[in-house]
């Protein structure tokens, strides 16, 4: 009885492990349409390197890499996750309007080259690697260095 009860718990395990985290490559056309009209507003001139869905128990993201090192990650609805442009800046539609003026109002030499986004709100890095945080009614709650 005790082996057969470690057989089933060590079967139940495989099966999750076998189960979790897929990766596979995608064309760009096989992203959710809100996060391909993402791409065409905001990085319409930028060449893709890759995409990839990302799978796991309960949820579903993309991935989509570009040749100069930008990253964005989307949700299982194409709505982006993260924006994150490395050396050059986040374009302007993408930082909801308050978090941009903050920035210029109190950083104006620098430029944001990284946001996500989550239910608690917003995490912002800066070009000299400041990272802000923003609650969801874009008020700063703190910073990280």
């Amino acid at each position: 009885m005790k082996k057969s009860f470690v057989l089933l718990v060590c079967l139940f395990a495989l099966s999750l492990t076998a189960c979790a985290d897929k990766e596979r490559p995608i064309e760009v056309n096989q992203l959710p349409a809100r996060a391909q009209q993402f791409l065409k507003e905001n990085f319409a001139s930028a060449k893709v390197s890759y995409a990839k869905e990302e799978s796991d128990w309960l949820d579903k993201n993309y991935e989509v890499l570009f040749a100069n090192g930008d990253k964005i990650e989307f949700g299982k609805d194409g709505e982006w996750k993260e924006v994150d442009c490395r050396k050059s800046a986040v374009p302007d539609a993408v930082v909801p309007q308050a978090i941009r003026s903050h920035v210029a109002a109190n950083h104006p030499d620098l430029k944001i080259v990284k946001i996500d986004r989550d239910k608690r709100g917003y995490d912002v890095k800066l070009g000299n690697g400041l990272e802000l945080k923003y609650d969801r009614d874009y008020r700063l709650t703190g910073y990280d260095d």
